[in-house]
């Protein structure tokens, strides 16, 4: 079943590519909106008959490479299947979206369909070697968003970011093939290695593993320092392509630092919790100053992404450090905390970067000084946007509300001045999208100037409507009801709590 969930956009892509180019765009943007949103409720479908149970659900385990130790091993649980939901939910938003699109309609839509496979592929591989593929094409079909369909800059934007997200993925190998290594009989099997524990008293070998897997999943977080490849990338990407890089790819990284580095190194995590508490603070700190200083809407985005994520790091670092008799159901809350906060972050973050797309195909810029009262003329544009915002900075009523809750509760006590610390990136977060709202929507109306008659202005079209709403939708009811979503997260919570408290 996983497998036709993982492959079945690429499928589409292929029918795509080999159809005429005589057939009419509106078929090939038909077919990718279709088939996403069959996939979304084929997704949902998985995730209903799901339950709440802490293991695996929905195995294949395939020989694949036998003599090498790799095997074709998909499975997911409470960790992975929300991650796997909102990969779907997202890529649907996008192709609703990108009806607007009026450039190579048909390799747009299938190189979406690509990009959709490999983001599923990584939220259901237990296989070191099938998640390793499945993350670098992912890089590639990136690559190729920024670079066909981005602004002015989008070659340079395009090359750096895979060069420099390539080397991570390098470091990644690396960490992969230690665990390989060590494991007797060798495996890269994520569940053998998971139950053998393989480097256990050897703590240089596991600190150097530990260094290379950290590297590679922190550049895709992206974690302070590994983070300058992001601001670029956003700001020349297409506005779907910016929701997809948030919303999915950035998962990737904090999902492998759960999957992988915790319950496979628990000794080594556990020795260098400070240090991944430390660059977590770090980050939440330094990339809410940084976008506080942006003029740039999309920039802005892209660094308070660079805190969310920080978050996410935090609450993975102080989950290894509560570790006193009792201290059980504060560690859950801090790694379900981590899992809502990517669910959450996800949603908005998406939201957020379609709807400054919204705003730059009506005002050809994303300077927010070119901007002033939007709302008289925009109030559709202006009230979403404004949800969006104050759902991003930690309302209550949010579901960013219940992540960041669980994160500061479950790291408190184990962590106590690194979370005070980070409490100041909401206040920070609430000043920057604040000053930023006034600035675009409030006051005197003021639009980007343009040549000849006066620039038009249209309110958020349907199908904009209907590719962000939806997301605001999902964001609050996860704020109002986030009971299914904890019930599915908390076992998959405890159970890698148990193979780190080894």
């Amino acid at each position: 079943m996983l497998t036709v969930l993982v492959f079945a956009p690429a499928a589409v892509a292929v029918v795509l590519l080999a159809l005429p180019r005589t057939v009419p765009d509106a078929v090939h943007r038909t077919a990718w909106t279709v088939s996403s949103a069959l996939l979304l409720a084929f997704a949902a479908a998985l995730w209903a008959a799901h339950g709440t149970g802490g293991g695996y659900a929905y195995e294949t385990r395939v020989r694949w490479m036998p003599s090498a130790g790799v095997g074709y091993h998909v499975g997911v649980d409470g960790l992975s299947l929300p991650l796997a939901v909102l990969t779907c939910v997202l890529f649907l938003a996008c192709a609703l979206y990108s009806w607007r699109e009026r450039r190579r309609v048909r390799a747009h839509a299938a190189l979406f369909l690509l990009l959709e496979t490999t983001c599923l592929g990584v939220f259901v591989s237990l296989d070191l070697i099938l998640f390793f593929v499945f993350f670098d094409l992912s890089i590639v079909a990136m690559y190729f968003v920024i670079a066909g369909w981005g602004r002015d800059q989008a070659a340079r934007a395009a090359l750096t970011f895979f060069l420099y997200t390539f080397l991570g993925s390098l470091a990644l190998l690396l960490g992969f093939i230690g665990l390989y290594l060590a494991a007797s009989p060798h495996t890269f099997d994520m569940t053998d290695l998971t139950r053998a524990d393989p480097l256990a008293g050897r703590p240089v070998a596991a600190g150097l593993v530990l260094l290379a897997l950290g590297t590679g999943l922190a550049v895709k977080t992206p974690t302070v320092p590994f983070h300058t490849w992001l601001p670029l990338a956003h700001t020349q990407a297409p506005a779907a392509g910016s929701a997809i890089l948030a919303g999915v790819l950035l998962k990737m990284g904090t999902y492998g630092f759960l999957r992988i580095a915790m319950p496979m190194l628990p000794e080594a995590w556990r020795r260098y919790a400070p240090v991944v508490v430390v660059l977590g603070v770090v980050s939440v700190l330094y990339g809410a100053l940084v976008a506080l200083a942006q003029t740039d809407l999309k920039r802005m985005i892209a660094y308070t992404s660079v805190t969310h994520m920080g978050y996410i790091v935090l609450a993975l670092g102080a989950a290894a450090t509560a570790t006193a008799p009792g201290d059980e159901n504060v560690r859950t809350l801090a790694v379900s905390g981590a899992v809502t906060q990517m669910v959450s972050h996800g949603l908005l973050t998406g939201a957020l970067f379609l709807l400054a797309g919204a705003l730059h195909e009506r005002g050809r810029t994303y300077d927010l000084a070119a901007y002033s009262g939007v709302a008289a003329r925009a109030p559709v544009l202006a009230a979403a946007t404004a949800v969006a915002f104050f759902a991003s900075l930690g309302l209550p009523g949010f579901s960013g509300f219940v992540a960041e809750f669980q994160i500061f509760t479950g790291s408190l006590g184990a962590r106590p001045v690194a979370t005070c610390l980070s409490v100041l990136g909401i206040l920070l977060t609430a000043a920057l999208l604040l000053r930023a709202y006034q600035q675009v929507f409030l006051g005197p109306l003021r639009l980007p100037p343009a040549p000849g008659s006066p620039r038009a202005f249209p309110d958020l079209r349907r199908r904009e409507a209907a590719a962000v709403l939806p997301l605001l939708v999902l964001a609050t009811l996860l704020g109002l009801a986030p009971r299914p979503l904890l019930d599915t997260v908390e076992p998959a919570s405890g159970l890698v709590l148990e193979w780190l408290a080894r």
